[in-house]
């Protein structure tokens, strides 16, 4: 995905007011081997560019002064009860080196699942993203959890996601495989009835 960008050379509190009554957006990238620059972007650009998933988890190209830069998306600071975007963050991508970001899940046929279909369960998602290591090239949008096959009562672990070529998860402290995906059966059903009973003979 594109995006425009301009250098500023005013900064502080107030060149940062000036430059949002403006329509104007105070952004920063950094990394690699040259030193951060403050830049300014459109507001309405930038806007509709955040409400889009792929803007956050794909490396992006920024057309700053006329040159294009490879960045990933850092940070987005908002308003905190209007539909205004404060300030943006983006990192310098190096092709040959490995960056770690968030990724989004994506959960694909729950609906099909006989959790759903014979129990009637209720899958919940646990974790919405995950956090992968991986070379710029080998960043994918989203990682597919397939569902299909998941049974009343299931857990669907970290350990279960199959990951694309050249991706990695990172290591989770204090716990190697958490939790992404649950499937329960409200109680009072007929499937937990059915589950129930060997229990109470």
């Amino acid at each position: 995905m594109k995006f425009n960008a301009t250098s500023r050379s005013d900064k502080g509190t107030s060149a940062s007011r000036r430059l949002r009554h403006a329509g104007r957006v105070p952004a920063i990238v950094y990394g690699g081997t040259a030193e951060p620059a403050s830049i300014e972007l459109d507001h309405n650009e930038i806007y509709h560019a955040l409400r889009k998933e792929s803007f956050h988890a794909s490396i992006l190209s920024m057309d700053l002064d006329g040159k294009s830069q490879q960045v990933l998306l850092r940070s987005v600071q908002w308003h905190p009860y209007k539909q205004l975007v404060l300030h943006v963050d983006f990192q310098r991508v190096d092709a040959s080196q490995a960056l770690t970001t968030k990724v989004p899940l994506h959960f694909i046929n729950a609906e099909k699942s006989p959790a759903v279909k014979l129990s009637s369960a209720i899958i919940s998602h646990v974790l919405t993203e995950v956090e992968v290591v991986c070379l710029p090239a080998n960043l994918p949008q989203f990682i597919e959890v397939d569902l299909g096959g998941m049974l009343a009562g299931a857990t669907v672990h970290m350990s279960d996601i199959v990951m694309p070529k050249g991706v990695v998860l990172t290591p989770h402290a204090g716990d190697t495989s958490p939790v992404v995906a649950t499937a329960y059966v409200k109680a009072g059903s007929a499937a937990a009835d059915e589950e129930a009973a060997p229990e109470a003979q």
